[in-house]
């Protein structure tokens, strides 16, 4: 036990990723508090649903237009002053949103505009920071330390809400906006006490010999790596159809139990309580995750969307959405693992923003879609319905995978049933 836990947290003896991870855990707990609330108070101004995932849809709007830009950006210049201004903006305009719900002025439209305010900082801040991970490690150390931003995030996904639950009942939702705005410095604090000579990265040639790093280069990168292709595809769908849960978990609490802010706390608890575990376990991987590991995680995550959506007790869901939390960072995680360990350094900007885009870019048309199936038809429909679709394309990949490599799966019953894929060579050996 005492040898996984050094692995485990290996990366934090490096001084720059240690500042790293404590920026973004103290970041984040305020980003999670921020949204959990932001949701509360869209329901408080009399909106629905349909107008939350409409709030959701103009967060990840400018993911479309500006991340594959911010890509371009990480590739060609200095990571860690980019992500010095987009925290920088990111804490004014957290600042300016909680002054004025703190006034009590504030009205639904406000929350559209700070919601896509917001976005934009996050549009050219998410590329930047998922390949700056890979300067303040060795490659050695790379899974490790991408495994622990995960767990950083989910840590905040757990701590966040939960707190952001309890501090709405007591304070009401203006305090609460107030504390996530203080927290959002802590990143600046930790960029400027790095210590630049100690990261792992090329000195940056003069700017004006340095390689144009086009987007279309990156595009085109990635269409020539299926192995890059298949996990992008597959989050795009997944994204698109199951991770929708800041939605669907708050119209499930509002209308499908009808229960109140702590109770939408507890869900989105149980659901980041299993995604730490998830990103821990992801974390102590050592090499780079196989196609079938992305599948099979992303297959199990699909068929617990569907249970949560047709669960009817409410405790039952709760304990549901851990184990759903957990396959849902799982699979998450070991796609981006399969992506950053695949990628060449100088490629690596672009590709991590192809796949925020994928991964976020999706919310802008997914968000009010989903929204608007809860109001109709209810918040369970809407969740089950997602992982049937997910379940059925995640399917199709493991055969179109089994076709293309030649592999077979097999199941053993004896001694403890399992599931395991055999090579191509060894099914014509068995055979």
């Amino acid at each position: 036990m005492r040898a996984r836990l050094s692995t485990t947290f290996q990366s934090l003896t490096v001084r720059n990723y240690r500042l790293f991870a404590l920026g973004q855990l103290v970041k984040l707990i305020g980003v999670w508090m921020m949204f959990t609330t932001q949701d509360w108070l869209v329901f408080l101004l009399g909106g629905t649903a349909a107008q939350l995932g409409i709030v959701t849809a103009l967060q990840f709007t400018p993911v479309l237009a500006l991340t594959l830009l911010s890509g371009r950006l990480a590739d060609r210049y200095d990571k860690r002053k980019i992500l010095f201004v987009a925290n920088a903006a990111w804490t004014v305009l957290c600042v300016l949103f909680s002054l004025l719900v703190l006034s009590g002025a504030a009205q639904l439209w406000h929350v559209y505009v700070f919601a896509l305010l917001l976005g934009v900082a996050s549009a050219v801040e998410t590329p930047v920071r998922q390949s700056f991970v890979s300067e303040l490690v060795e490659t050695r150390l790379l899974p490790n330390a991408l495994g622990l931003s995960a767990a950083t995030f989910n840590s905040a996904r757990v701590i966040g809400p939960s707190i952001a639950g309890v501090a709405i009942a007591l304070f009401d939702v203006g305090p609460v906006f107030v504390f996530s705005a203080v927290l959002a410095v802590a990143p600046l604090v930790c960029l400027v006490r790095m210590r630049p000579g100690e990261l792992y990265r090329l000195d940056l040639a003069p700017a004006a010999s340095r390689e144009p790093a086009r987007v279309i280069d990156g595009l085109r990168y990635v269409r020539r790596r299926p192995d890059l292709m298949l996990p992008m595809v597959l989050m795009s769908t997944l994204a698109l159809t199951l991770f929708n849960f800041p939605v669907t978990l708050q119209s499930l609490a509002k209308t499908g139990f009808n229960t109140g802010a702590a109770s939408f706390g507890l869900f989105t608890t149980a659901l980041g309580l299993g995604a730490l575990v998830g990103a821990l376990i992801g974390g102590t991987r050592r090499s780079r995750p196989s196609v079938y590991t992305v599948i099979v995680s992303a297959m199990v995550f699909s068929a617990f969307g569907i249970l949560i959506g047709i669960l009817p007790v409410y405790w039952l869901v709760v304990a549901a959405l851990v184990p759903t939390g957990f396959f849902m960072v799982f699979f998450a995680q070991a796609a981006n693992q399969r992506i950053q360990l695949g990628t060449d350094a100088a490629y690596r900007g672009r590709v991590m923003a192809l796949w925020v885009l994928v991964f976020m870019g999706v919310n802008p048309v997914s968000g009010p879609l989903v929204g608007a199936l809860a109001d109709h038809a209810g918040a369970g429909p809407a969740i089950w319905l997602g992982g049937v679709v997910a379940l059925a394309a995640t399917t199709l990949a493991l055969v179109v995978q089994l076709r293309h490599s030649g592999n077979r799966v097999r199941m053993h019953l004896r001694p403890v049933p399992r599931v395991r894929i055999v090579p191509a060579a060894a099914a014509v050996e068995r055979v």
